[in-house]
């Protein structure tokens, strides 16, 4: 109510949403016709009544209503006392100038528009009404005898140019409020559109947060825990067996270097730096298996193996999840399976690409009413919850198969070991599951 209140405000004020070009012609045009009138009255009456006594009186009251018509502008366009007095002074002057002299009649026009954009409707169509009484008086004054049309035609004039402005004026409203509106649905759509980007880039940075967690856990953290236990095995064995020690300390330097080689990866783009270094997907899971095998001799062996070929290069994106889950999962492998084999196994489909991470260790047993898929352990994993307790492993791995639309697979049974396999189309997939083996 207030905004429509002000929008009516500005439209008499003629500031609304700036100048209005149709308004400010029309007011242009009625301003030119009522001094063309006035002058006109007034040489028409020197004409036809020279050296009569009221001669100067019609000159001066001439001259006194074109300086107040000249200082309308000036007195602003709203309604306000001053602007009101102003117009009852002009109305009265011309009123006075009909009496002495009924040829300035048809200075009433312009007055017309005047009154009917200062005042208020009613009172618009009162002086309407009373300049037209005017008129017509004036016209049967200058009439030699009757004539219908001097009676009726001013009202009917009147009317036509009282209702034609009635009309665009309402119209001029009309386009103000519904700019008004445009820009209020303008000024909406830009801030939904920010809060959009807003909320698209909160979403972004937890989504890269959850990838930067998931990528640390499965190569600096991994690493971080292979060198503690191979540092702490080293102490333990370094006055018995001096050159196992060493073995041990060698292996933790590699796995050092390694890490080392992860964390610039992660400075540069954050991709594997096994698939950095080239050969592809195949080449890094054998050296995963081979370095896996290499951390601990003799006590776990890892061995990789591919089946079919890719009709196309894999995605970027492909590689480097299905390296993650091959790392996390033979770090649950290492850390709680008890396992002394392991084996990796890419298999290439025409659709889609299946790895598969299996261990002959202690397997377990997932938790009742628990699909096995979507079990608490891993590949590996053993004692109920223990990797998904410790940390990322399972859960990690599971958002790493969702984000590419696949499906996650665990099969296993206590004293049986546990097979893990995430299976990812590479076509797009609307609905990505798990599914229970």
């Amino acid at each position: 109510m207030e905004r429509r209140t002000g929008v009516r405000e500005a439209e008499a004020d003629g500031t609304a949403s700036g100048p209005d070009p149709d308004a400010r012609w029309l007011a242009l045009l009625m301003h030119a016709a009522f001094f063309l009138l006035l002058g006109a009255s007034l040489t028409r009456f020197l004409m036809r009544h020279p050296g009569e006594a009221r001669t100067p009186w019609i000159i001066a009251l001439s001259i006194t209503l074109a300086v107040l018509y000249l200082l309308g502008p000036v007195l602003g366009s709203r309604p306000t006392p001053r602007r009101l007095a102003w117009l009852g002074v002009l109305v009265a002057v011309w009123m006075v100038l009909v009496v002495l002299a009924p040829s300035f009649a048809w200075c009433a026009v312009p007055l017309f528009y005047t009154g009917l954009r200062i005042l208020p409707p009613r009172a618009a169509l009162a002086l309407v009404a009373l300049l037209t009484a005017f008129v017509v008086a004036a016209q049967l004054r200058l009439a030699t005898g009757f004539d219908p049309n001097l009676v009726l035609a001013p009202p009917a004039v009147a009317a036509v140019a009282t209702a034609v402005f009635v009309h665009m004026q309402r119209q001029a409203v009309r386009q103000r409020d519904l700019a008004a509106r445009q820009r209020e649905l303008i000024d909406d759509l830009l801030r939904t559109r920010r809060e959009l980007a807003a909320t698209e880039r909160r979403e972004g940075t937890l989504a890269e947060r959850q990838r930067l967690s998931m990528e640390i856990h499965d190569t600096l953290a991994q690493g971080l825990s292979s060198q503690q236990m191979l540092l702490q095995a080293a102490d333990r064995t370094w006055a018995a067996d001096p050159d196992a020690a060493r073995r041990h300390v060698r292996t933790a330097t590699g796995i050092a270097e390694r890490n080392l080689a992860e964390a610039r990866r992660f400075v540069h783009d954050l991709a594997p730096a096994d698939l950095a270094e080239g050969g592809g997907l195949e080449a890094a899971l054998h050296a995963l298996a081979a370095r896996e095998s290499a951390q601990a001799p003799g006590t776990l062996t890892v061995r990789c193996h591919v089946e079919g070929a890719p009709h196309a290069p894999l995605p970027d994106r492909v590689q480097s999840a299905l390296l993650r889950i091959a790392q996390g999962a033979l770090a649950n492998v290492r850390e709680h399976a008890g396992a002394t084999a392991a084996g990796l196994t890419l298999t290439h489909l025409d659709d889609r690409v299946v790895l598969d991470i299996g261990d002959n260790g202690r397997g377990f047993t997932p938790e009742p009413g628990a699909p096995r898929a979507t079990g608490t352990g891993g590949a590996g994993s053993t004692g109920g919850a223990a990797s998904t307790v410790r940390g990322h492993g399972l859960p990690a791995i599971r958002a790493r198969v969702q984000q590419l639309g696949g499906t996650l697979t665990i099969e296993s049974a206590p004293g049986e070991g546990t097979v893990l396999s995430a299976e990812i189309p590479l076509t797009p997939t609307e609905n990505p599951t798990e599914a229970p083996a």
